[in-house]
Parts: structure tokens; sequence; C-alpha cells
């Protein structure tokens, strides 16, 4: 690993093939791409819907799409993807058929670690077309107790053992969404290291996602990824009248859209303490969950490689003075299409965001 090279590790969503329970919920065949083809604009000027360019509307079960992947992933200086990993309890999993044929096959031959995406479906979760409906969970994420942490390891222990697995100074990296909601994370993170140990690793390198950086610090995680695309909004919008509209949102039922010009936001997306060895920041290229969420949500308009080119600069910028172990940057995110969260190619841009970081990246290492 070059000295100066920033580790860009992007978030990767594997809903891009169909499996029972998504059927069952949301109808036969049903993936990421669905929601994506039926978006529309909404306003003025809304880029919808996206239509993906070089690896068109690809399906993971195919090893070819991977290999693509991480092909273009690596020719833009991205370190590996963090695959987003659904483990609700008991044992119970989803969407966990891409990761586990990356391991079993040995390719592609690309960087990689796990985020625990530990959180609760709802019908409202991946369907624009149930936002007028009463939420209502389809599935719940719960936590057992002591075996079931012991299970959830021991099925992750080969991925922790993989050689592609990243590390971070000599440890697994395990990141995971939302810390606070584990009963007794201290305990299962004490377990966890205790497990890791024991099968002959070097411990695990545990990052929490969250804003109370000293809170989770001192809960035993290693470092902590700030999310801070809510204080970033209220900023734009002055925290009051985001509350107001918030309220008067919920009172029409979600029908008021929340939109932010990009080029305001990524004002305040790089963290005030990113010089802090323990913060690991996100570079956000796009916003736009309007094809999960309809009105019901936030979007970030106006977006170019050219604008995220700036706020990735700044980010990469924040980190220059770190060691090369902790010049992570998480990259949210490599291809949420319905989030219009993503770097893969589209109509639109070509592979513009892909060739701004593949720039930044480079200049960065010089």
């Amino acid at each position: 690993m070059n000295n100066n090279k920033a580790r860009v590790i992007a978030f990767y969503l594997p809903q891009f093939h169909p499996i029972p329970e998504n059927d069952l919920w949301w109808g036969k065949g049903f993936t990421e791409w669905t929601n994506v083809g039926k978006a529309r604009p909404l306003f003025k000027g809304h880029y919808q819907p996206r239509v993906p360019a070089d690896l068109g509307y690809y399906d993971l079960r195919m090893p070819e799409v991977r290999e693509a992947q991480a092909e273009m992933a690596r020719n833009a200086g991205i370190e590996g993807f963090m695959y987003w990993h659904y483990w609700f309890g008991n044992g119970k999993k989803l969407l966990e058929r891409p990761l586990k044929e990356v391991i079993e096959s040995g390719k592609p031959d690309y960087p990689f670690c796990i985020g625990w995406a530990n959180h609760s479906w709802t019908n409202r979760m991946w369907n624009a077309s149930a936002q007028n409906l009463k939420e209502v969970k389809t599935i719940e994420q719960t936590y057992p107790g002591k075996d079931d942490y012991i299970n959830h390891f021991n099925y992750l222990l080969s991925a922790f053992k993989d050689k592609r697995y990243i590390k971070v100074h000599g440890k697994p990296l395990v990141y995971i969404y939302d810390p606070l909601k584990i009963p007794d994370v201290s305990g299962f993170l004490q377990l966890w290291e205790k497990l890791a140990f024991e099968n002959g690793l070097n411990g695990l390198y545990f990052v929490g996602r969250g804003n109370d950086t000293e809170k989770l610090l001192e809960l035993g995680f290693d470092a902590v990824n700030p999310n801070l695309q809510w204080d970033a909004e209220s900023k734009v919008k002055g925290k009051y009248l985001r509350l107001l509209h918030r309220k008067i949102h919920e009172y029409f039922g979600g029908l008021i859209l929340d939109k932010y010009n990009y080029k305001d936001i990524i004002k305040y997306l790089t963290p005030s303490n990113i010089q802090s060895l323990k913060i690991y920041p996100s570079a956000i290229p796009q916003w736009d969950r309007t094809p999960r969420s309809g009105k019901r949500t936030t979007l970030y308009y106006g977006s170019t490689p050219e604008l995220f080119g700036a706020h990735f600069k700044e980010i990469i910028n924040g980190i220059s003075h770190k060691p090369k172990e902790d010049k992570i940057v998480f990259l949210k995110s490599w291809n949420e299409w319905a989030e219009g969260n993503y770097v893969e190619p589209d109509l639109k841009f070509g592979q513009g965001y892909l060739n701004m970081l593949k720039i930044i990246i480079k200049n960065h290492e010089e």
C-alpha cells in the first residue's frame, strides 16, 4: 500500500438479484432495479429516471458483473468494497448470495470487508408505492443473545480469514450501521474480539456509524464514521425551519419533498474533527431516495462529477496528515441506485464520478 494513498472503501449494496422474501413482499422478481426503472421526475430539472450505462441492469448472481465492478473500482483507486450484510438474529440472513459466492469462488481478487446493516425492514423501506400505507415491519432486527452472536461470528469467520479482507492495523475491519441498537454493545464487541483471537486473528477493528464519537469510543469502537447529513441539511435550511418542514411533511402525509442543492450541502459534510485518527469520514457523490420513497424523503439535486470532486478533495485534504492505516474514507456509495447514491456509470455522466475519484486519489499520492 502506498504510504500516501487514501484508503477509499465503497459501500456496496447486494440487492441486485431476486430473493423469495422480496418476491413475497414487493412482487415477483423485485430487485433494486424495480424502483430505479419506475422513477419519474418530481419537479423541473429533477434527474430521474437514472439509467445505468456500462454495466446495464445487472444481476449480481453473474460473476462477470462482479469482476467488471471490481475492475472499475480498482481503476478508480478505490481500495475495496464494504458489502452490506443482513443478519436479523437466530441465523436469519437476506441478500447474502453475492458475498457468499465471492468468498467461495475467490473471485474477484479484490479487497472487501463487511458492514452489518443491523436494522429492521419495513413495507416502506424499498418501495415507493407503499409510502402512503401504514408502516409495518416486514422483518425485525433482533438480538437473541450470546449464542446468536457466536453463530453470527462463526458465519463470518471464513470472510475474516480471507486474504482479500480489508484490515486496519492488522485487524479485519467490521463496520456496524446502528451500534447503539445492540444491547450491551460493549459485551458484544468484547465477545467477538475474544472469538477472533481464539480463531487465530489479531482481533477485530470495529467502526461504528454515529455522531457521538466519545460515547462510541468508550463503548469499545476503534473508530467512528460520522453521519452528517441531518446536520448539513439543518445548517442549509436552518434548524428550526428544518424541524418545521418535517412537521408539515408529517401532517400532509409525506407529500412535500424536502430538497437541497448539492453544492450547498457539501459545505457541511466534512467532519469538524476530521483530523482525529479515530474519525473516518464519508464522501457522498449524490443523494435522491425518491425511487424508493416518492415525495416522502430528502434529496440533493444538482450533483455533478465536478462538485463531487470539490467535496471529495476537501475530505482527502482533511486526512492527508494521517498515517496510511488510518487514511480511510467511506464512499457512500458504490451502487445504491434507488437512493441516487452511486458512482457506477450512468447515461448522463458516464464514468465521470469514477474519473474524478481516480484523478483526486492519484494527485493525493504524488
